[in-house]
């Protein structure tokens, strides 16, 4: 997950880097709303789940639940969070929502390719329409898939009524779009993702959960091919293509961000 990707994915047509899908709906997620095409988007979100997945997994196990049958993935992209929640309870079954057609069809064919398509159900929806019929899981995961909505505690209180009983809503954001160098300061507000960077406890109070824990995990990892590529695309778009190449040689290149998490609790 990642804020691109970084997680995930998503269910809408922005987000970022960093999961960071990630369509809304996004793990990820990941890069909407940045002028990447869907290529690169769907790039960067195969490649957060490559560099993160020991993170997601990580940060899946923290969470206070000990099983899960009834998993949904809001924002699903394509597959980072679903397939570490498939490994994580192997009993679940899981609905991976996203905006993207593309996103959910490559999810899908992953899926068909890991033997688990039976344990898969895709559903394109666009959470800022209005939360779609995902049953009444015991486990909601959204990574980067919340931080666009136009207005998050009304999505929250229909997240709140789809869960079960005593069910679970995971919220993972990335602090921001993923840095490379170790000048790089962190990005600055955007406009266009209004709640990305919140506290979303006390959304998450107002709309009717308990908060269970929270914590803040931090991202660095080491230069790898993988890490060049992600940094490709990323710096790409802001660097004339001589410096990019120089960037790109770099021995401190490296991914750094922050995943922040919340889990939270809806009342039996």
């Amino acid at each position: 997950m990642s804020e691109h990707g970084h997680g995930g994915g998503h269910g809408h047509n922005h987000g970022h880097g960093g999961h960071h899908g990630h369509g809304h709906g996004h793990n990820h997620g990941a890069t909407h709303g940045h002028g990447y095409t869907d290529h690169d988007q769907a790039e960067v979100l195969d490649l957060d789940a490559e560099l993160l997945a020991d993170h997601t997994a990580a940060v899946i196990d923290w969470l206070p639940t000990a099983t899960a049958r009834r998993v949904t993935d809001l924002g699903a992209g394509t597959g980072a969070g679903t397939f570490a929640l498939l490994t994580r309870f192997p009993e679940a079954h899981v609905t991976a929502v996203d905006a993207s057609v593309d996103h959910l069809q490559r999810l899908r064919t992953k899926a068909g390719e890991r033997g688990v398509a039976d344990r898969v159900h895709t559903v394109l929806a666009d959470l800022d329409t209005d939360v779609p019929d995902i049953g009444a899981p015991d486990l909601i995961w959204a990574s980067a898939s919340l931080h666009h909505l136009a207005d998050p505690v009304r999505t929250l209180r229909g997240l709140h009524d789809a869960l079960a009983p005593g069910g679970l809503l995971a919220v993972v954001e990335l602090s921001g779009m993923p840095r490379f160098l170790p000048e790089q300061a962190p990005d600055g507000h955007d406009e266009r993702l209004p709640h990305r960077g919140a506290d979303w406890a006390p959304m998450l109070t107002e709309a009717g959960f308990t908060v269970e824990g929270e914590r803040t995990v931090t991202v660095h990892i080491e230069r790898s091919e993988a890490v060049e590529r992600y940094a490709r695309i990323v710096l790409g778009r802001q660097l004339d293509p001589d410096v990019l190449e120089k960037t790109l040689r770099r021995e401190d290149l490296a991914l750094r961000t922050e995943r922040k998490v919340w889990a939270a609790r809806k009342a039996r």
